[in-house]
């Protein structure tokens, strides 16, 4: 049997790229998807595509910069289905550009959504993993947390930051939670768009459009992870584009 049927999966960042393929081959095998993202019609297109193929789904809209709206999303597993199993901290940013280029803004977001998010999730559930003596932690890092390249020191810092508090969490964690950091190379989504700097835009599109994987291949690595025994653990997953140099 698989290790995913029946559990409780609350998803961030659900209505699209990495977030939507991990929600339809989680649903797929059995498990109960909870969806959250800011596009609520994007979430509710999600949630009865899931719906309609026979999984069990709930979502609500969720900005991961409010920690009240990631404390609602997990009270809304509970509530719906009486546990939580997984938290996946996948909503995130990319509005790269050159330091010099001086976009505050950009910098702030990223830093509020990369790494102030992945924490709102874990003060959410944490106490809940706590009290119910299991739970599994699954943030969403980068390869970026492993090498920094001109024009995204910051966006790297942040992916940097989550590997360093998923690590740290693991340390503090015991025996009875878990946490997995996947680190993703380039992935096919629309992560240029929120791009402001055009040529940083131009040259990642067309990246992309070369080499990045889809997020298929992202959302198999998280299955791999959650469909192991209690007794293996899975550290860290880092998956790179093949034809990436």
């Amino acid at each position: 049997m698989s290790g995913i049927k029946d559990k409780v999966v609350v998803i961030t960042g659900a209505s699209s790229g990495i977030g939507e393929a991990t929600a339809l081959l989680l649903a797929e095998r059995g498990a109960k998807v909870v969806l959250g993202a800011r596009r609520a019609d994007r979430l509710e297109a999600l949630a009865a595509r899931i719906a309609g193929a026979g999984g069990e789904t709930a979502h609500a809209r969720t900005d991961v910069k409010r920690r009240e709206d990631l404390s609602n999303l997990v009270k809304l597993a509970c509530e719906r289905y009486g546990k939580l199993d997984v938290l996946v901290n996948n909503a995130g940013v990319m509005p790269v550009s050159p330091l010099d280029d001086l976009r505050v803004e950009d910098w702030e977001e990223m830093i509020d959504v990369n790494i102030k998010g992945v924490l709102y999730g874990i003060a959410a559930a944490l106490p809940v993993f706590r009290e119910q003596g299991f739970g599994h932690f699954v943030n969403i890092a980068s390869t970026a947390g492993h090498r920094t390249v001109p024009n995204q020191s910051v966006y790297s810092g942040t992916k940097f930051a989550v590997r360093a508090i998923s690590e740290g969490l693991r340390q503090e964690a015991g025996d009875k939670l878990r946490v997995t950091i996947i680190s993703p190379g380039l992935v096919r989504t629309n992560f240029a768009e929120g791009v402001t700097n055009p040529e940083v835009k131009a040259q990642l599109a067309a990246s992309r459009d070369k080499f990045a994987m889809p997020p298929d291949a992202i959302a198999r690595a998280i299955a791999f992870a959650l469909e192991q025994p209690a007794d293996v653990d899975v550290n860290e997953v880092v998956i790179r584009p093949t034809a990436q140099v």
